[in-house]
């Protein structure tokens, strides 16, 4: 079993991306919605997809994964709305088409109304630039509108969570058998933030341990079903201790991680720097080890350290080769070398783009 840094998260990949994956040792990527993959027509399509395969293996970087369909592929979906019959289909197409140029892992979110926060710029330690949430000012507006993912199609009426759970009922049933037939893992990503209150007009359902052991009863247990654990959000649920629940409920069906933590818990938080939040970061790798995950981290939601351009909503390369995003790295690095999980990076490498290539 072997747990590894992915550089993750990245939406615009160019070769200033892949000599900063390098410099940090890493072997793999994973891309969020990425600029190489457009989807003009509904789906990502083979080509699209086999030049970026093909791009990433030149530099010498695996895609260990890719996640979030552009929005107009699938905020349809999420809403139940007329036309996401449509979509649907063409999120099948894009499944066969993953699986066709050899990647295996899709992560999803069910966000209506995307990821929340009223604060795009609070202070963090020594005056870091990071996001935070308070539901007492939720009536202010979401301070991500305008974020590439963030809808801006209104919400003509309220959606309950018993319609976001029929929703999304409706959506793996339609694309699990898929995914099953050609061996492809969808992700789900929990509620950020996981408040039961609507946000925008639209409920949120996986904002808790039994929510998230819901969605895998919803998913009947498929191997092609699992959690991207994105432990800044379940950290917000309830520290620690929703960590730990969701881990040991999970286990190997824990596909990847988002490795970042906050201050505080709903309904109201602040972004951190990893080792200073809710959690021991020692601790929880040392979980998701013995509980059988056997998948990749990656950095995420990192603070704007002095030098900085803002890393949450500018998603230029330079932005993204960041102080703060070294920094997290190197520190989960650290933990891994200290509790004897890492391994030497070449070999690594080496076996996985080998495998690739056969």
């Amino acid at each position: 079993m072997s747990i590894r840094i992915s550089l993750g998260h990245i939406d615009k990949y160019d070769s200033r991306i892949a000599t900063f994956a390098h410099q940090l040792g890493l072997s793999g990527v994973q891309l969020h919605t990425p600029d190489l993959l457009p989807g003009a027509g509904g789906h990502w399509s083979l080509a699209e997809l086999r030049a970026l395969r093909e791009r990433c293996d030149a530099d010498g970087l695996a895609i260990d994964g890719l996640e979030n369909v552009p929005l107009d592929h699938f905020w349809k979906i999420q809403r139940g709305l007329p036309g996401r019959d449509e979509q649907i289909e063409n999120y099948r197409r894009t499944i066969r088409n993953l699986a066709e140029v050899g990647i295996d892992l899709l992560g999803y979110n069910f966000l209506g109304t995307y990821v929340w926060r009223t604060d795009m710029s609070a202070r963090g330690r020594g005056g870091a630039m990071v996001t935070a949430f308070n539901l007492a000012d939720v009536h202010r507006g979401n301070a991500l509108a305008g974020y590439r993912l963030t809808p801006d199609q209104p919400v003509a009426e309220p959606i309950t969570a018993e319609q976001m759970w029929a929703n999304h009922q409706y959506f793996l049933d339609a694309v699990l058998p898929v995914a099953e037939e050609v061996g492809v893992r969808l992700a789900l990503h929990p509620d950020d933030p996981p408040v039961d209150e609507p946000l925008g007009g639209v409920a949120r359902i996986f904002t808790s341990p039994a929510a998230i052991a819901r969605a895998r009863e919803q998913a009947g247990h498929s191997p092609s079903w699992g959690l991207n654990l994105c432990l800044g959000t379940v950290s917000e649920m309830n520290g620690e201790q929703s960590v730990n629940e969701i881990i040991d409920l999970l286990g190997p069906a824990i596909f990847y991680v988002h490795f970042r933590d906050v201050l505080g818990t709903v309904p109201h938080f602040r972004e951190c720097f990893i080792g200073e939040g809710n959690f021991d970061p020692a601790r929880v790798v040392r979980r998701l080890r013995d509980s059988g995950f056997n998948g990749f981290l990656i950095d995420d939601h990192v603070p704007a350290m002095l030098g900085d351009v803002d890393t949450w909503r500018d998603t230029s390369s330079e932005a993204y080769c960041s102080r703060g995003r070294a920094h997290a790295i190197g520190y989960l690095q650290g933990v891994l070398n200290g509790l004897g999980l890492d391994e030497p990076d070449a070999a690594r490498a080496d076996g996985r783009l080998a495998a690739r290539a056969g």
